[in-house]
């Protein structure tokens, strides 16, 4: 099954996906269709409500509001080399806000405070039940679907310090979307692949087989420091090949676009805008 939030008159809608139809449930967004549990869930297969065509429709970031929204760093070999560091004993953990958040369409706000934004496609995931010191069996139980996210970087005020949460939230920056997922139908996303492309070149290709740590290692892992509840989101972290380590290194800049696609899941499609010319449409909402 797929899922989707869409923004209506009156704020949003989650929707199911439907091949090119898009069917109204009865929840004001995924996190909210998640929050109501799994028997919710398994109800959205077969509900029947308003129909809506893809192309008449505006995606909200697909969990608009999550609980928590979790990050990983330096997960793909290849990403941890071009970097120049070594590779993690453990998972490198950092946070953002629902403030970064947008829909899968909308513009990534370029702040005019930064030089060096960077792409970076990742693989996201969100939880569908309350989890805490998660074995393999129920981390695993715990994930509701894959979507994607494009985690983009502010790599001047990234590494202003050496906490990393400055150059990572900044509003108006993050897609997420367009739809979640549920597991069954991409193999739990052991190999899928991920790809970026700025106007058309593929900037990073690589395979979801190829994280260091994978969606249930970093389930049993986060959940040892906290409670994971429906509609948190995790983000994988990013393979090789962003604009920081190239040589010279390569940032974007207002009016390119930044393309993000995974394999079964969709993609999304953002035009980079200067913060200058306005905050568009869109957000969180």
């Amino acid at each position: 099954m797929r899922l989707a939030t869409i923004r209506t008159a009156g704020g949003t809608q989650a929707v199911r996906v439907d091949d090119d139809q898009l069917v109204e449930l009865a929840y004001p967004d995924v996190g909210a269709l998640l929050d109501a549990g799994p028997a919710a869930l398994v109800g959205a297969a077969g509900a029947r409500g308003v129909e809506h065509g893809a192309d008449e429709v505006e995606l909200a970031p697909v969990v608009p509001r999550p609980p928590k929204i979790i990050c990983l760093g330096l997960n793909y070999e290849h990403h941890i080399r071009e970097m120049g560091e070594d590779p993690p004993e453990f998972p490198t953990l950092f946070a953002k806000y629902t403030e970064a958040l947008i829909g899968a369409r909308d513009a990534i706000v370029l702040p005019r405070v930064s030089k060096r934004v960077d792409w970076e496609a990742e693989l996201a995931f969100v939880i569908g039940t309350r989890v805490r010191h998660a074995d393999d069996a129920t981390a695993r139980a715990a994930i509701a679907g894959y979507t994607i996210c494009n985690d983009v970087s502010m790599r001047d005020w990234q590494r202003r310090t050496a906490q990393w949460l400055q150059g990572k939230t900044f509003e108006h920056s993050t897609p997420l979307g367009p739809v979640l997922v549920t597991p069954d139908e991409v193999d739990d996303a052991r190999d899928l692949a991920l790809r970026c492309e700025v106007d058309g070149e593929v900037r990073q290709d690589a395979r979801t087989s190829d994280l260091v740590f994978d969606p249930v290692a970093i389930v049993r892992y986060v959940s040892t420091i906290l409670t994971l509840v429906p509609g948190d989101v995790v983000s994988t972290g990013t393979p090789g090949g962003v604009g920081v380590g190239r040589q010279p290194p390569v940032f974007l800049t207002p009016g390119q676009h930044v393309r993000t696609v995974i394999e079964g899941v969709g993609e999304l499609l953002n035009e980079c805008a200067a913060e200058d010319a306005g905050t568009p449409a869109g957000g969180a909402g």
